[in-house]
């Protein structure tokens, strides 16, 4: 939701395409049904789609000094066309031209030039530093309506136009003149018939410039600017302009004195404004990821997708539904309906991080631990907060479980410290505390029967614990952190993983090792799950493969790609119909559980 008009609307306006990390996601609107296009390395810096539909070109980011690739792709058939490897650390724009035959791409701060690529033969024609010494950075690209030997670039104090001589392979470019006025350009969109353009500007207002003569004729508004600056500009048929800002306004303008006829708040900075259907409907992307629908006549919006926006740290099914699971993540936990793939209810606790959260059994409550030392729990239905714990643990809460009778919550500390909090009608008090962990606490699980439980812990050992006597009765110790740690169902045997790379097996009655087998090539593996049979299990970490391995045999049977950022927990649905993974990136994907018989 971040990357500027990332949201596109397909000419054929039966598909959206947006990226997603290092994917491109296409969605189409009437099923929902989704199409990954995988192939770049790393997250996605632009993504454009040319006027006739055929093609579709992302450009990603890179490290520093290292080649950025721009991918061609064909939409009709989703495949891969070309990578276009020339500018340096990102792509920051790219643009077709109106007859698809010219693909326009802009190099990032590092980079700073422009290229033309001929499409059909997937080659560079020429490239010129994008903007004058003494002009600052150029940020924004786009070509003309009508022909397809003019472009213009924007950015920073500088607004230029462009004309290719295909002939002798080269750019000339034209400074336009905005008088004393300086702005850092944001977003630039172009009139239908290629007379003028607007473009949108940090300070908050809109410019409009005439192609002819290279000239600014007007600006506006003049005195009540948009607040956080202009983000996102749409052109209408009509000929009014749909402006959307950075304190996430979206404002309906008519005149040369961009007078504010409609507007609505929506929730974060607007980032991509696209044209839906004739009727004008909008769609909207913000960068609090949520994708809104927008009646132009009425000027209503309607929320259509949301997700985080920051790393999601657990997600949980509640006891014997595939229906339902809850994820949490910086401020917020979200519970989402399976089969709609829909957002069911949000629990907003701003400015802290939830890190763990639990169903009880009986389903009456979440349980959620939290970074500022608290253990909250909530409606599931409603959201509304049931108790909350104060000062649960010194370092933040980093891990939770509840017992089967529902009577005693087991939570983790960021100072290594094990909990144990007796729950009544109305009262919570602290039964007992085990220490021993000199590190977080990552993972709790308890047995079926309430009389053990095993934690893993960051200061490398696992620790099998009886509960109703409060003392330790085995010690894992491994040279790795702890991320995670399962029982098996018949819970003779539990397996672990961590920063290793190793899935460890180990017998509960002694805590010795039965066998590791290698669980990622590379970066550790920071959740797994295990089957309700205990046949089989999943990993997953910072390898961004989702790997569902056959327990006996200790071998990968299926693996998933699709992350693009690490992934930090996954379950699979006590159904067996899904495997459900988070990562860092904000993505939450769902897997189809493979038919294994």
């Amino acid at each position: 939701g971040h990357i500027p008009c990332g949201l596109i609307c397909h000419p054929d306006k039966e598909h959206v395409l947006y990226p997603l990390g290092c994917t491109v996601v296409i969605q189409e609107l009437g099923s929902q049904k989704q199409t990954f296009l995988h192939g770049h390395t790393n997250n996605i810096s632009c993504v454009v789609v040319s006027s006739n539909g055929a093609y579709v070109a992302s450009g990603q980011v890179t490290f520093l000094g290292f080649k950025a690739d721009i991918i061609l792709w064909d939409f009709q058939r989703k495949e891969l066309l070309a990578r276009l490897p020339l500018h340096k650390g990102k792509v920051q724009g790219l643009a077709f031209s109106p007859n698809s035959l010219y693909l326009v791409s802009l190099g990032g701060l590092d980079d700073g030039s422009v290229v033309v690529w001929n499409v059909e033969k997937r080659e560079a024609i020429c490239g010129s530093p994008a903007s004058a010494r003494r002009c600052g950075n150029a940020t924004v690209l786009l070509c003309s309506s009508s022909t397809d030997h003019s472009f213009v670039t924007a950015g920073n104090g500088t607004i230029r136009m462009w004309e290719l001589d295909v002939a002798n392979r080269k750019i000339h470019p034209t400074e336009c003149q905005t008088g004393q006025l300086k702005r850092v350009i944001t977003c630039i969109k172009m009139a239908d018939d290629d007379n003028y353009f607007y473009v949108g500007t940090s300070s908050g207002d809109v410019l409009k410039v005439a192609t002819r003569n290279k000239v600014m004729t007007n600006y506006g508004p003049q005195k009540e600017k948009f607040s956080s600056g202009v983000t996102a500009l749409l052109l209408l048929k009509t000929g009014d302009l749909v402006v959307g800002t950075g304190g996430g306004i979206i404002a309906l303008c008519k005149g040369s004195n961009y007078k504010v006829m409609k507007k609505i708040q929506v929730e974060g900075a607007v980032t991509s404004l696209t044209c839906r259907s004739e009727g004008p409907q909008l769609l909207a992307g913000t960068n609090a990821c949520q994708i809104y629908s927008i009646d132009c006549a009425a000027f209503r919006e309607e929320l259509l997708t949301a997700c985080h926006n920051e790393a999601v740290h657990d997600i949980v099914f509640p006891l014997g539904t595939s229906d339902l699971f809850a994820t949490c993540s910086k401020n917020d936990i979200r519970v989402w309906h399976t089969p709609g793939k829909k957002e069911l209810l949000r629990i907003v606790v701003p400015n802290v991080t939830c890190c763990a959260i639990d169903f009880m059994r009986d389903g009456k409550s979440i349980i959620s631990a939290w970074d500022d030392g608290r253990i909250r729990a909530f409606l599931p239905e409603s959201g509304r907060l049931l108790y909350q714990i104060e000062h649960a643990h010194s370092l933040g809460v980093t891990s939770i479980a509840a017992t089967s009778d529902g009577k005693r919550i087991i939570s983790g500390g960021g100072e290594g410290q094990v909990r144990l909090w007796e729950i009544g009608e109305r009262t919570q008090k602290l039964g007992e505390i085990l220490k021993e962990h000199v590190s977080a606490v990552s993972c709790i699980k308890i047995k079926k029967n309430d009389l053990e439980c095993v934690t893993a812990s960051l200061d490398g050992t696992c620790i099998i614990w009886d509960i109703v006597r409060f003392v330790r009765k085995q010690l894992i110790l491994a040279n790795t952190l702890f991320k995670c740690v399962c029982y098996h169902p018949e819970e003779y045997q539990i397996i672990t993983g961590g920063t290793d790379r190793q899935v460890g097996y180990w017998e509960v009655f002694d805590g010795s090792a039965i066998r590791e087998v290698e669980g990622s090539a590379s970066g550790s593996i920071n959740g797994m799950d295990i089957t309700a049979d205990g046949a089989y299990f999943v990993t997953g970490g910072d390898d961004h493969l989702v790997k569902l391995w056959d327990y006996n045999e200790g071998a990968v049977t299926h693996v998933g790609t699709g992350h693009s950022g690490n992934i930090t927990r996954l379950k699979i649905c006590p159904a067996n119909k899904y495997i459900v993974s988070v990562s860092s990136d904000g993505a939450i994907l769902l897997w189809r559980y493979p038919d294994l018989h």
